[in-house]
């Protein structure tokens, strides 16, 4: 044993309560703005179905298409993995999983549209369509068929379309409460948006709503869809989104980029109009810094290449979306929009193949963070941070299982939660 050393200091208590009463205010500030990540499950994508056309077998049939497509263009595992590059080692394994969330679970997250892919309707029709589609969503999660995640994008809150976009939002969310009440996967999307008190607007008519039907203050929460240059560069040279996320008022829950609306509004070429094109990228990059430790998560946009028609065409169309899905991935992007049931076999490829072919170093790495014992990399807290939700983020979405993540880590999934809480260390 060394000698103890001897312990002086020279400052007053005092000078650090004067300090910590003199960050009070900001650390108020601190804990309302930047609460991070919810902790909660985000689905990998939005898949987007127009009013008129969504019913009760819409799930079950964006799966079975998906599954037909894989059938007829890429029957097995070696054929699938060659059209998009994905290793030996991981074809059987991602493709297995491929199918089996097909079967079980082709959906995350369900976009019902009544904006641009419903248009403009007489308001009788879209008032049954409304109170229609209330009915279904309340039927689908009352018997199991419901997606994770499901809602209604609404027109916004521009004067042309306002008062439709404000009566379309009652009648869902009246149909839901008269139904029984609103689901927990309630999800709803306020588009276009260009000035934050557009979304302040659109967080009093939900206050309102709870007021009418006594729910707690902040029940329903909304995303943000930024598909204005406006909503990422204010005429002042502000960041508008970081100001729209602040306008919400503790309810915005995703910033989605919209590919075309944004790239058209920034005058990209229709030809160019693409998720990785540097428009997009310096957009995402902007609402990426503006979300980070609030909670708000940033979800990528969508491609308009369809895989249909002969085999050679449905691969092309597979691989951009392939390869733009892993680049999303990359980037931290962790959802994006599906347009086709053709996507999803290459969405949850491009996922599944992320979360596997990282598994071992990741669990390895975070294994050996909770251990103390070291390795070849010197992980922060931060990073083990990022571990435990890259883990957690691939078993929710199914490319991983909990018990192969516990064999290889030693780690419950309460550890894994621990780890990727705000905060954590």
């Amino acid at each position: 044993m060394g000698q103890q050393e001897q312990v002086a200091t020279s400052l007053a208590d005092t000078v650090g309560e004067e300090i910590g009463a003199s960050l009070t205010a900001v650390d108020a500030e601190l804990a309302r703005r930047y609460p991070g990540d919810p902790g909660t499950r985000q689905p990998v994508h939005t898949v987007y179905v127009p009013g008129d056309t969504f019913t009760s077998g819409t799930i079950r049939s964006w799966g079975d298409q998906a599954l037909k497509a894989l059938d007829e263009h890429a029957p097995d595992a070696a054929s699938f993995a060659a059209v998009l590059g994905i290793p030996d080692e991981l074809a059987a394994p991602v493709h297995d999983r491929v199918r089996a969330k097909l079967e079980r679970e082709p959906v995350e997250d369900l976009r019902i549209d009544f904006e641009d892919g419903y248009g403009s309707r007489p308001d009788a029709e879209e008032d049954e369509t409304a109170a229609r589609t209330a009915r279904l969503v309340a039927e689908a999660y009352a018997n199991g068929t419901a997606a994770p995640y499901m809602g209604i994008r609404m027109k916004c809150m521009e004067a042309a379309v306002r008062d439709r976009g404000i009566r379309t939002t009652d009648i869902f969310l009246t149909g839901l409460m008269r139904a029984g009440g609103l689901p927990d996967g309630l999800v709803l999307t306020l588009p276009k948006v260009t000035y934050p008190e557009q979304v302040t607007a659109f967080a009093r008519l939900l206050e309102a709503f709870e007021q009418t039907h006594g729910l707690p203050a902040g029940r329903i929460g909304f995303e943000i869809q930024i598909e204005t240059s406006q909503s990422i560069l204010a005429a002042d040279g502000t960041a508008a989104v970081a100001r729209m996320i602040d306008a919400a008022r503790g309810r915005a829950t995703g910033l989605h980029y919209g590919t075309f609306d944004y790239s058209a509004c920034v005058g990209v070429s229709a030809a160019y109009q693409a998720s990785d094109h540097p428009a997009a990228d310096h957009a995402k990059a902007v609402m990426q810094v503006a979300a980070a430790g609030t909670g708000v998560r940033v979800c990528d946009g969508s491609t308009n290449v369809l895989p249909v028609g002969p085999t050679h065409r449905v691969h092309e169309a597979w691989r951009l979306h392939h390869g733009l899905t892993r680049r999303a991935l990359t980037r931290a992007y962790y959802q994006g929009w599906d347009m086709h049931p053709g996507h999803l076999p290459t969405r949850y490829a491009a996922v599944y193949t992320f979360y596997r072919e990282g598994l071992e170093q990741a669990a390895a790495r975070l294994a050996a963070y909770a251990a103390r014992t070291g390795g070849d990399v010197m992980d922060e807290p931060a990073t083990a941070k990022a571990l435990g939700g890259y883990l957690l983020r691939g078993i929710d979405c199914g490319a991983l299982d909990t018990a192969e993540v516990a064999r290889l880590t030693g780690l419950t999934r309460a550890d894994l939660d621990a780890f990727a809480a705000p905060g954590s260390r």
